[in-house]
């Protein structure tokens, strides 16, 4: 229920909000009319909670690197460029947290996560989003073998919270995700 006044009526809740543009520049009314907008939201929130818990419970360390570089590095992309006014010099936003992850590795910090945003002055679209969060995990003395395992349940773990078992249907497809993959 809406407690307020609306001044302009909500779009037609049976249709929805068909005009793409609207949607995307006004996501506060495509939650309000599409419960699937809604849905994928608390399931991303779920996703995020599930990444942290597997891997507190592993061990691992979740830490927040810098956002502005004085170089851009970790990635092929083209960066957004900025100004620090007291600095007096140019910054970019991060492309990667690779760098400042690795480097607390090589410092002694042997299991660390971070769940970030970076920001790559690439292309715009409805599929594409120039800012987005990414997942970035570094653990010493550790293989590809380690971090395959680790993906997989992070994914199965995921899938879990959101499904209740360990399938997920994809783009029509019913994937079974239990055994190795």
């Amino acid at each position: 229920e809406i407690l307020t006044k609306s001044i302009r009526p909500l779009p037609d809740k049976f249709h929805g909000l068909t005009d793409v543009e609207k949607r995307y520049r006004h996501r506060e009314l495509d939650m309000i009319v599409n419960e699937s907008v809604r849905t994928t939201l608390r399931n991303r929130s779920t996703i995020v909670r599930e990444i942290r818990d597997v891997l507190h419970e592993r061990g691992f360390m979740e830490v927040e690197t810098p956002a502005l570089h004085a170089q851009p590095g970790g990635a092929e992309a083209k960066p957004f460029e900025t100004y620090h006014n007291a600095l007096g010099q140019p910054l970019t936003l991060r492309i990667a947290t690779e760098l400042h992850l690795k480097r607390l590795v090589v410092g002694g910090f042997e299991r660390v996560f971070e769940l970030g945003r970076v920001y790559r002055n690439e292309g715009v679209s409805t599929r594409h989003n120039p800012e987005f969060t990414t997942v970035e995990v570094y653990q010493a003395y550790a293989d590809y073998t380690d971090m395959m395992e680790l993906t997989e349940t992070l994914l199965k773990k995921s899938c879990v919270a959101i499904n209740g078992e360990e399938k997920v249907e994809y783009q029509g497809t019913m994937i079974d995700l239990p055994g190795s993959f």
